[in-house]
């Protein structure tokens, strides 16, 4: 492998420090493309192969998840080191749910980021020279959900394996934690747009003033702070595939926009006089029922009828119990894989409470249980000792927990009031306060934020 045909780009917004580890690249004969923004980065990925890319932020100042999302819609096989100081090993494991190969705490040592640099290239080497390796790794990116002998997921996967080879739009819909983004990507990866990206954008956390320019993209100078052209999640899906997240929780302006793309099929960037046509597959999820939000004006019923072409409704885990004992074991192969641990043995008394619990969080919920219980517990065997208790204390004091509204208040009101109820007398844990209100956690935080509703009322205790 050659120094100087690998490509790195840098990132650091402070100046010494960007300077400090690039000097550090170039040194080995690396060609190093300096960043001190997150634009930078993408205008990089754009235009370079880039072959890795070290991401040097403090704790809370960038917002990681975002960025390694947008370079990888353009350069999806560029590796990441992220680099942080004031962090965690919290932020070190949802690093490597990001796809990072290295989390390093700063300030970095040469040898650490040499090592961290080596393995990263190493690994990208030998995923492009074996297809079998390559679609190892892919699969083990996500665990299949698909497994067990549920007729309903047998009738889903099958549609599934249908529509994928064509361009039509797909509704996927059920509660939150079914996997609908696990469909989503599925659907991708076996569609003729699997070489291009796929982009995933939450319609939930999407303000009226800033949605044209997250779906559509800006050019200099459209707005206050518009320094630098920067592609919207249609661009940046180009030739691939675009995931709309909580598409029922969409504001009225975005459901326009949204339409007004799906039909012409082509977009503007703000500030910019050039159309641009689309060329992305679009797969929308939602918790909601949108059919009888569009019966109350909640939803564009012309929106529905161009998202749901074809749908896909995911069962709640508590209807495909079933199919409990092979999602543990997919679970159990996947983290096995992904955290260098020996596979476990669970006990059918385990695997026979988890069939009789509730699992309010659906499989998300199973599988946070079984990745916890695989990097946290020594013995080789799981048994029922390790199962969840049923949640009864939060359901049987949320159906007991009253409270009064004056005539005439507004269904905003009446909302900011049940959400902030919840939180204070049945359940501080979001989560939990999300299932009991019918919304996704995302959703719920998105309100609390827009309601100002205060913090000592709604902790931040998510599970």
């Amino acid at each position: 492998m050659i120094p100087s045909n690998i490509t790195i780009a840098v990132l650091d917004r402070a100046p010494r420090d960007l300077a400090h580890l690039s000097s550090l690249l170039e040194e080995i004969g690396y060609r190093v493309l300096a960043a001190g923004t997150e634009a930078h980065v993408e205008r990089y990925a754009t235009s370079e192969a880039l072959n890795l890319a070290v991401i040097s932020y403090e704790a809370g100042h960038v917002d990681v998840a975002a960025l390694v999302g947008r370079v990888r819609s353009h350069s999806p096989d560029t590796e990441f080191i992220l680099c942080c100081r004031g962090g965690s090993v919290a932020d070190a494991v949802a690093a490597m749910h990001l796809g990072a190969r290295d989390f390093l705490s700063k300030p970095v040592e040469k040898e650490a980021l040499l090592g961290a640099v080596r393995r990263a290239l190493e690994r990208q080497a030998l995923v492009a020279e074996d297809p079998k390796l390559r679609l190892s790794l892919k699969r083990r990116a996500a665990p299949d959900i698909f497994v067990g002998t549920s007729a309903q997921m047998r009738r889903i996967a099958d549609t599934m394996i249908e529509v994928a080879g064509t361009d039509v739009p797909v509704l996927v819909t059920g509660e939150s934690g079914t996997g609908k983004e696990l469909v989503a990507r599925a659907i991708h990866d076996r569609s003729p747009r699997r070489q291009g990206p796929f982009v995933a954008i939450n319609c939930a956390g999407l303000p009226d003033t800033l949605i044209e320019s997250e779906l559509f993209g800006h050019v200099r100078g459209a707005f206050t702070g518009a320094v630098a052209d920067r592609p919207g999640a249609f661009e940046s899906a180009a030739g691939g595939t675009l995931f709309l997240d909580e598409i029922g929780d969409l504001s009225a302006k975005g459901q326009g926009d949204l339409l007004r793309v799906l039909e012409d099929g082509v977009f503007r960037p703000v500030g910019s006089p050039r159309p641009v046509h689309s060329d992305v597959r679009i797969v929308a999820a939602t918790n909601r029922t949108l059919a009888r939000w569009a019966n109350e004006g909640r939803f564009r019923e012309d929106l529905l009828y161009r998202l749901n072409i074809v749908e896909l409704a995911l069962p709640p885990l508590r209807d495909r119990t079933e199919d409990i004992p092979a999602l543990v074991e997919s679970f159990n192969a996947h983290f096995s894989a992904r955290h260098g641990r020996r596979r476990k043995h669970f006990s059918p008394d385990f695997l026979a409470a988890l069939s009789r619990h509730p699992w309010p969080g659906n499989i998300r919920q199973l599988r946070n249980l079984i990745e916890r219980l695989m990097v946290t517990v020594r013995e080789a065997s799981i048994g029922s000792q390790y199962a969840p208790p049923p949640p009864e204390r939060a359901i049987a004091s949320a159906s007991r927990t009253l409270f009064s509204v004056e005539a005439g208040a507004s269904a905003a009101e009446v909302e900011a009031r049940l959400i902030r109820e919840t939180l204070s007398h049945v359940t501080s844990n979001r989560r939990e306060a999300a299932r009991i209100l019918g919304l996704s956690p995302r959703t719920l935080a998105y309100k609390i934020k827009a309601m100002r509703i205060p913090v000592d009322v709604a902790p931040n205790r998510a599970a």
